[in-house]
């Protein structure tokens, strides 16, 4: 189990690299507006990511 572990957080760090390594612009206006959001959208942002990642997990397995 933890190497499947450590084997998923290299491929979350892997793919959260590509945009800023391809578009380093773009990824820098897109996190100085990411700090103009409310404490309740990023949280409801966040949510949003973990239910769909938990779906699409379910849905793989």
């Amino acid at each position: 189990m933890w190497n499947e572990l450590g084997v998923a957080l290299c491929l979350v760090l892997i793919i959260e690299g590509i945009i800023p390594f391809l578009y380093p612009a773009r990824w820098r206006i897109a996190a100085e507006s990411l700090s103009n959001l409310k404490d309740s959208q990023m949280r409801l942002g966040g949510f949003l990511s973990m239910v769909l990642g938990t779906t699409l997990l379910y849905l793989i397995r």
